[in-house]
């Protein structure tokens, strides 16, 4: 006997975290304890050379690398697959990815149609790959990298989806005018029609339904069981083929005598209502990508750039950082930038959830895809390419798209095997049914039956339709779910830790209340030119652009204090009581109690306090209707700040929030989120927007950030929503659980139809006529359940819409 042995796996795996040769020593020592794995780690190529003994020993390996506290490199290839026809096809070419040398990981998805392989770095290339697939009788086009490219090769295809739906609506058809007078047979056989047609005619339409329309199932159950696997083609091209060719031998044997005896119209009947089926499940699906589809029809072209002494139209991939770009009146802003000069209302609908077009001026910044509406603007460009908003947004919808639910492993595994197992109870039923009636044409119905209402494809459709839905219509409402493990959590969700300043408030301090007169306090904001403290700013604002200031004179800042300095013949000091203290300056007695919730500033004049300035950050006006919808949901709000006691206990007792942390630190939001989960013993999400919620959001089960926020809060975030108005978190939470309900829904229907149908088929209480419609129905079923998610619409916009009315009536 022979034996054969497997040639070892080997592999260089970048590896990120070493900071040290002991770091080095530690990976080699955890990897070699693993059976069936030699490595070798390099400190100075950060690098680790790994002999495996066979490619499932990979995600050991890699394990082992996390767990010492240590990552390593990959990098992901994307493919557009076509040619599948159920979950069978996407469950075995995934297995094949998996099982390759180097591949971390391979998700394929039926509903998308698209595979995405994340592998070591080096192992495999696109052209390895892209003949792997084919050779399982699979088409692969490999995704391009630059968004214009991946824009032009989604119109082509949009193309080519577009001609195939035309051919197979123009078989569809044929197959109906061919199939309906086999109908008369049906009719007759079932006592409802007095006379039936010529065997020959039967034999004459059945055909070219059977091998022309029928063809795609043929191609596909052969190359299916060349690869030693089973599909959804093969169950229907048995199916269909055992009736017609029973009915030919029979045709054959008894001659005209047949007439009465065929079942010819079986095979045709199933072959045009799956066909049917089929192309009306293309048109579902097609429907369920809209989102990144309109997504990527946002990007221009081309934008007009200032380039030499005049302005030039160039291609969008050739925009670079700090080019100067005008925007005319009905075009969409190229790309991420800030507006130079100009003011015009943009419409940033499907990029931020926001229904009214939004007033922009100089100074302000825009987000690349949003429509000019009103007046000319002049832009200079910030982000470009795949660092734009657009294409983040993109990249994160598909992310969440291509994921797979905890569920859909379960739903994988039954796939794997489904085909087989139906195709061994349709083999089973053929001889009992034979054995109890002795009528072998009754006997092969209902095994046909049985082959035909299996239903692989919803059961393949039933969690990637609704994510690809749900995260497509969240994100069109400015909601952006980064992958499905979000999506599972979010409506779970039981207490949210908010962020204060940026978060429930505007973020950044306003004039609250002024004592004084007007002419002091123009003064006062005077002397504030001179500083761009928050709270100077917020001063300078309460008198107005169009107030002309006189400037100030030998200004000195006391730090912690305040600020002292001449301003048109008068000694101004604004600050704390600690200034006035060092000034000589008594404080009113009656003056000394701050303001609930604002910081309190005073303001003398040639040594005399001439008023008290009460400076806040004000609540953005959505945040009491946000609190109060996550209270009718019954989820506990907190507050969590590094401001004084003071201010954070007025908001949290504003808003009715059921508990506050003031005083606390960066590092403390992380300690505050654990205690919190403790406390409910439920998952908690952490909102906030700057930098120092990074950790937070990362500690909590849920991170999510407001749009407005820093780019590190939102690269750590789970959820980003693309505007700053705390009522997306409540619909957030909403169209998670929607979205979660809707996969639920359609497992259900999946595995009803199966459970119920099947066994019914079997017992003969199907024709293979209603078990055809019945498969075909199950896919439809679970498509347009997904679709449903479509309708959903946000509170926050429904509310928007309303003050809206309200404002304008």
């Amino acid at each position: 006997m022979t034996t054969h042995l497997q040639s070892p796996i080997h592999l260089q795996l970048p590896l990120s975290g070493m900071s040290c040769a002991n770091c080095a020593g530690r990976i080699t020592t955890a990897l070699n304890k693993l059976d069936g794995v030699s490595a070798t780690v390099n400190f100075a190529l950060e690098q680790a050379a790994i002999e495996l003994a066979s490619p499932d020993r990979l995600p050991a390996v890699l394990e082992s690398i996390q767990a010492q506290g240590y990552d390593y490199g990959s990098e992901t290839i994307l493919f557009q697959i076509t040619g599948m026809t159920c979950a069978g096809c996407s469950a075995r070419l995934n297995k094949m990815l998996a099982a390759l040398p180097g591949i971390i990981s391979a998700d394929v998805n039926f509903s998308i149609e698209q595979a995405r392989i994340v592998l070591v770095p080096g192992m495999q290339t696109p052209a390895a790959l892209r003949e792997q697939i084919e050779a399982l009788g699979f088409g692969a086009q490999l995704a391009q990298g630059s968004a214009s490219g991946r824009r032009q090769q989604l119109l082509e295809r949009e193309a080519q989806e577009a001609a195939s739906a035309r051919q197979a609506q123009t078989r569809v058809i044929v197959s109906t005018l061919l199939t309906l007078p086999l109908l008369v047979g049906m009719l007759a056989m079932a006592g409802l029609f007095p006379w039936h047609l010529p065997a020959w005619l039967e034999l004459l339409l059945a055909t070219p339904v059977q091998f022309w329309i029928g063809a795609r199932f043929y191609r596909g159950a052969w190359l299916a069981i060349k690869n030693r696997s089973a599909n959804m083609d093969v169950l229907v091209a048995t199916g269909t083929s055992a009736a017609y060719f029973y009915s030919l031998y029979l045709l054959l044997t008894l001659g005209m005598a047949a007439s009465g005896k065929l079942y010819f119209e079986a095979s045709a009947i199933i072959i045009t209502l799956i066909s049917l089926g089929k192309l009306l499940e293309a048109r579902a699906r097609r429907s369920t990508q809209s989102a990144i589809r309109e997504l990527m029809a946002l990007r221009p072209e081309t934008a007009t750039v200032w380039r030499g002494e005049s302005w030039q139209s160039v291609a969008i991939d050739e925009v670079l950082r700090g080019d100067r770009l005008r925007v005319l009146v009905g075009e969409r802003v190229p790309v991420d930038g800030k507006i130079v000069s100009g003011e015009s209302e943009l419409d940033e609908s499907i990029l931020t959830g926001e229904s009214l077009p939004v007033l922009r001026s100089a100074g302000d910044k825009v987000l690349g895809g949003a429509i000019n509406r009103s007046g000319v603007l002049e832009i200079e460009a910030t982000t470009v390419g795949e660092d734009s908003s657009l294409s983040k947004i993109i990249a994160l919808v598909e992310n969440a798209q291509m994921g797979k639910a905890p569920l859909q492993q379960l739903v994988d595994k039954v796939s794997a095997v489904f085909v087989p197992v139906v195709m061994a109870i349709a083999l089973f039923t053929l001889p009992v049914w034979y054995a109890i009636s002795n009528d072998f044409g009754q006997a092969l119905l209902a095994a046909v039956a049985v082959l035909v209402i299996a239903c692989p494809c919803a059961l393949g459709l039933a969690t990637p339709a609704a994510i690809v839905t749900g995260t497509g219509v969240a994100a069109r409402h400015g909601i952006l779910i980064k992958d499905v493990d979000t999506l599972q959590k979010a409506h779970a969700i039981k207490a949210l830790i908010f962020d204060k300043t940026g978060t429930l408030t505007q973020g950044r301090p306003v004039l609250a209340s002024w004592s004084g007169t007007a002419e002091q306090l123009r003064l006062a904001a005077a002397l504030q030119q001179a500083s761009e403290h928050p709270l100077a700013l917020a001063m300078r604002e309460a008198v107005g652009k169009e107030t002309t200031l006189p400037q100030p004179e030998a200004v000195e800042v006391r730090v912690g204090a305040g600020i002292v300095g001449q301003v048109a013949g008068h000694t101004v000091a604004i600050g704390n009581g600690s200034l006035l203290a060092q000034l000589g300056i008594e404080v009113p007695a009656q003056d000394k109690q701050p303001a609930d919730g604002a910081t309190r500033v005073w303001v003398a004049i040639d040594g005399v306090v001439a008023g008290i300035a009460a400076l806040a950050d004000t609540l953005r006006p959505e945040s009491p209707d946000a609190i109060a919808t996550l209270r009718q949901r019954g989820i506990a709000s907190w507050l969590v700040s590094g401001d004084a006691p003071a201010p954070v206990a007025h908001i949290a007792a504003k808003l009715g929030l059921d508990g506050a942390f003031d005083s606390v630190l960066p590092a403390g939001k992380v300690e505050k989120v654990e205690a919190l989960r403790a406390q409910t013993s439920g998952l908690v999400a952490m909102v906030g927007d700057g930098v120092n919620d990074a950790p937070a959001l990362a500690a909590a089960d849920v991170g999510i950030a407001m749009g407005s926020g820093s780019d590190v809060a939102m690269e750590t975030a789970s959820i980003t929503l693309m505007r700053s108005d705390p009522r997306l978190v409540a619909d957030a939470i909403d169209i998670s659980a929607a979205t979660w309900r809707t996969i639920q829904q359609n497992l259900f229907w999946a595995f009803v139809f199966n459970i119920i149908g099947i066994p019914l088929a079997a017992l003969g209480y199907l024709s293979p006529e209603l078990a055809g419609a019945a498969m075909a129905l199950s896919s439809i079923t679970v498509l347009s359940n997904s679709l449903l998610l479509k309708r959903w619409q946000p509170r926050a916009g429904s509310l928007r819409a309303s003050e809206s009315q309200r404002s304008h009536s």
